[in-house]
């Protein structure tokens, strides 16, 4: 004779999640977002599941196998929607997660095949540098490529990669560079913003723009540039990208510029922007 077995009506949460293949934990959670209805609770006070609330505890387990988010998952058990439309949302959701893996595949190869942090900006910029040899960016023209790249987009920053594809292969114009950046540096430590110093290191700031400049035509970069616009619009539009306006990136970006730094800054750009309106 086979011994008599009688199945519990209910059981406790840690039942439930052992023979749900999940945790109290979880089961918890999808009572607070209300995937899982509150059960009965027994006469100590604790939660008490039975056959329904195993079979919902299954059914969630599964969902989450294949991949679907929890948000879905309430979709799909609110029986005031068709099946049709739940199937829809899934299947869009589903299509977006695969659209988000390839594109994180997309970024550890670019990682791999650089072997530095420039793999983890957009191929736009990481095709633009390739060619450079190794070291021959600093950890500060990558910081810039990143905050360059968040406020302005892929393009924004494959088009300043020009910039360091000169000072790279220049190295004149690195040496000038760092003198500049030293200077700059150096009206932080107190110096009154109408100090003749700031006019002056603002001058030499556009002096060095415009050679700058002058390398990368001489070099045939800005051609490359009017490319990376067509590759741009072929490839990368409709593509969502959060970006913010500049105005709204100095407002949000923390930098320690004292307020004569900030005086070279802007008198530097109304230089280039007086020069751009001379050539236009």
């Amino acid at each position: 004779m086979y011994p008599s077995v009688t199945p519990p009506r209910q059981v406790k949460i840690g039942d439930a999640a052992a023979f749900a293949g999940t945790t109290p934990r979880a089961i918890r959670h999808y009572h607070q977002i209300g995937l899982l209805p509150e059960p009965e609770r027994g006469g100590d006070g604790r939660r008490r599941y039975g056959y329904d609330d195993m079979i919902r505890l299954l059914w969630i387990r599964k969902m989450a196998e294949a991949g679907i988010s929890l948000d879905d998952m309430r979709a799909a058990f609110d029986e005031t929607r068709g099946i049709e439309e739940n199937l829809g949302r899934l299947e869009e959701s589903l299509a977006a997660r695969e659209a988000d893996i390839r594109r994180q595949r997309a970024a550890l190869q670019r990682l791999r095949a650089v072997g530095n942090p420039l793999g983890l900006l957009s191929d736009l910029v990481t095709d633009r540098l390739s060619h450079l040899p190794p070291g021959a960016l600093r950890p500060s023209d990558l910081e810039s490529l990143l905050v360059t790249e968040r406020v302005f987009g892929p393009l924004g920053a494959a088009v300043q990669a020009s910039v360091f594809i000169v000072l790279a292969t220049h190295p004149d114009l690195r040496a000038e560079e760092d003198r500049l950046d030293a200077a700059e540096a150096a009206l932080d430590d107190g110096v009154d913003p109408d100090d003749p110093r700031v006019e002056e290191l603002a001058a030499r700031r556009f002096t060095h723009h415009k050679a700058l400049h002058q390398a990368i035509e001489a070099a045939g970069l800005d051609t490359a540039e009017e490319k990376l616009f067509e590759i741009y619009d072929a490839d990368l539009q409709g593509e969502e990208t959060i970006q913010m306006s500049a105005v709204e990136a100095v407002t949000k970006m923390p930098y320690d510029f004292s307020p004569a730094r900030m005086r070279c800054m802007e008198l530097t750009a109304q230089l280039l922007g007086r020069h751009d309106s001379a050539d236009s």
